[in-house]
């Protein structure tokens, strides 16, 4: 078995290389022809100069530009954010047609999962009953609902961090008796899940904020993974019934799911309002219970791809693998969603050349332009995205994050571009024009219509989703071992057991089988990471 180089070059356009383990100064590079020795010591993830730079020198990874030298680095010098700034390339328009050729997909084609198919022809990976508010002040009237309907449906179990409460304050551990372990006896509702959603929006804001966040309620509602939802409103927010009526019926087709709305102001007394809440969710909660998982192809599933808490190794291993997995839907006939705009400057060009269409590249390069412009309205930039997490690991400019973010959506062509709450309604790859922030991100692609979310991390996270399972997917082993209890998959395998992209895209597949069918509960649903936090746009009144 011949020993793996410690040092990666991605793209042979590529002027630098990644560091696999931490490598010393005065290690001996033989790479492309060349021999050199390395002028520092280069930590795991890292990049090092394969030639040397001087000042404004283009820095390319991935075969796109990344940087700018802002000093001469000599070749094997390691780059920093001292040495390197975020630079990218000027983008116009579709500067050329797209070639892709599609993975072996035929293994898939007979494959299907076990999903519960909705009226309107989409399938849902889960069976929830949702509750939520159309204004914040009615979060208080959510979060009593769901301490009564939780006590009934998801009896509280003692997690282990309040055992250790309860042995520091007593002095010894206490058991569990049996009293309290046939309190957590199931109930006949094992088919349904009752979820709840709260937010800061509905009133206040900018009308515009008031119907963005109705059209994204609307699209959790249009989820498949929902089977119906319980609506309070208080009756005088700018977020009126209709609006949320309308947003909902423009995304509806066919038979609509059972929608309960009730207004506090008409209503009367809080008891009363609950009270009528509770009797007729109740009934409706029986009903979708009776709900079940039938067999639905690969091609019901709406993938959304999503990154955070990244490192050096995502745009090497776990992104690649997401890649890998969305070009394999998309030969089937699925979706996948692609957000996370701050993080895909730098490869513009790539992506306007994979859509189907000129209008398509002009609306995500308007996007992106808007959305650029906004940042810079408030002092502020895509190239600030990086966190300092971010940096500590490799990731030191925008460009080289987002080269590597980008990776997730691997190489079919385009076929949708969608504003923030749009819907993803065409087979394929579909651009969604979202925050890089975690939680705006996931909710978004849930808002959107995706069934399962892929999660790719370097550094850890635990983000969830209310109605959406959310698959964390580590980009190394170290992380998948340290922090066992939120990963679900290990991609760090890339390099430590020298597996193929196509070994780990298929094991990758069939785990997402497993949990679209309900066979595997992700870490993030079963620490009930429920985590909803709509984009506001505007600013507020």
């Amino acid at each position: 078995m011949t020993t793996r180089n410690p040092f990666l070059k991605i793209n042979p356009k590529d002027n630098v290389a990644v560091a696999l383990d931490n490598i010393s100064k005065g290690y001996q590079i033989q790479l492309d022809g060349a021999s050199f020795k390395l002028e520092e010591t280069i930590p795991l993830k890292h990049k090092f100069a394969c030639e040397a730079f001087t000042e404004q020198d283009s820095i390319y990874m991935y075969g796109v530009l990344v940087g700018e030298a802002t000093k001469s680095i000599p070749q094997g010098g390691l780059l920093t954010t001292d040495n390197i700034k975020h630079k990218t390339q000027e983008v116009k328009g579709k500067t050329a047609a797209w070639e892709w050729t599609p993975p072996d997909s035929k293994k898939w084609e007979e494959r299907f999962f076990m999903g519960y198919h909705r009226p309107d022809g989409q399938v849902g990976t889960d069976n929830i009953w949702l509750f939520f508010p159309l204004v914040f002040c009615e979060n208080r009237n959510i979060e009593t609902l769901k301490t009564i309907f939780e006590k009934e449906f998801n009896p509280p179990e003692k997690e282990p961090l309040q055992e250790l409460l309860s042995q520091l304050v007593n002095g010894e551990l206490v058991k569990e008796n049996s009293a309290s372990k046939a309190s957590k006896k199931s109930n006949d509702y094992d088919n349904i899940k009752v979820r709840f959603l709260t937010h800061q929006g509905g009133c206040g804001g900018t009308r515009q904020d008031a119907q963005s966040l109705a059209r994204l309620l609307a699209g959790y509602v249009n989820n498949p993974n929902v089977a119906g939802a319980t609506v309070l409103s208080l009756g005088c927010q700018n977020l009126e019934i209709d609006i949320f009526k309308e947003a909902l019926s423009n995304l509806q087709s066919g038979k609509e799911k059972p929608v309960l709305i009730y207004d506090q102001q008409t209503e009367g007394t809080v008891d009363a309002f609950l009270s009528k809440i509770i009797k007729n969710s109740f009934e409706e909660i029986k009903k979708a219970n009776e709900i079940k998982r039938s067999p639905a192809p690969l091609s019901k599933l709406t993938i959304g791809l999503e990154c955070g808490g990244s490192d050096g190794f995502s745009g090497i291993t776990s992104n690649p693998t997401l890649g890998q997995v969305s070009d394999i839907l998309s030969d089937l006939g699925g979706k996948s969603i692609l957000g996370e705009f701050p993080e895909l400057t730098g490869v513009e060009q790539e992506l306007v050349n994979r859509c189907t269409s000129e209008p398509l590249a002009i609306k995500f390069l308007n996007l992106m332009q808007q959305y650029e412009l906004a940042a810079a309205s408030v002092g502020s930039g895509f190239d600030m995205n990086p966190s300092p997490g971010n940096i500590k690991d490799g990731l030191i400019t925008d460009a080289m994050k987002s080269a590597g973010a980008a990776k997730k959506a691997g190489n079919a062509p385009i076929s949708n571009v969608l504003d923030y709450t749009e819907y993803a309604t065409i087979p394929g790859v579909s651009l969604l024009c979202t925050p890089g922030n975690d939680v705006e991100s996931t909710t978004a692609l849930a808002g959107s219509g995706a069934n399962i979310i892929l999660f790719t991390t370097g550094l850890g996270t635990p983000t969830g989703n209310p109605i959406t399972p959310v698959i964390k997917v580590s980009s190394n082993s170290i992380l998948t071992k340290k922090m066992s209890d939120i990963i679900d998959f290990d991609c760090g395998t890339i390099i430590t057991e020298r597996q193929s992209l196509e070994e780990v895209g298929d094991a990758l597949l069939e785990y997402i089988i497993k949990v679209a069918s309900g066979e595997e509960i992700p870490k993030a649903v079963q620490l009930k990471q429920n985590d909803f936090i709509p984009w506001k746009r505007g600013v507020s009144l």
